[in-house]
């Protein structure tokens, strides 16, 4: 199963076609919490304009259905739905990024005959 149209979708309507692929799912040097959060009104306001919502909505659709790899990026920014700062929103290009890399991937299912002999070895 495949998703590769839904991400090249998703990549365009975020502009995100154009941005460089990435390897891992999420990079180590996020540090994502709630001191990366808006306080003040200005950065709220700032943050409003911004599909941070939209864009986690859909990675999760994308993870759910044949992308588990970005189970646990899609975790950790869908933490901030409610209070998003600009940090939250770089994670989020960072995972369409890594799914612009990675959009050939899919899930593959094989019959319970393969399945039997994978696991014992016949």
């Amino acid at each position: 199963m495949s998703q590769q149209q839904y991400v090249d979708r998703v990549l365009e309507r975020f502009n995100m076609k154009g941005g460089k692929p990435v390897c891992i799912p999420l990079a180590n040097y996020f540090k994502l919490s709630r001191v990366s959060c808006p306080t003040s009104q200005d950065e709220k306001e700032a943050m409003v304009v911004i599909p941070y919502s939209s864009a986690v909505g859909r990675l999760m659709y994308a993870m759910v259905c044949t992308r588990p790899d970005i189970a646990h990026a899609v975790e950790v920014v869908s933490r901030f739905l409610s209070n998003s700062g600009k940090e939250h929103w770089e994670a989020v290009k960072w995972i369409l990024r890594y799914l612009k890399g990675s959009s050939n991937k899919c899930l593959c299912f094989r019959g319970s005959e393969n399945l039997h002999r994978c696991r014992y070895g016949r």
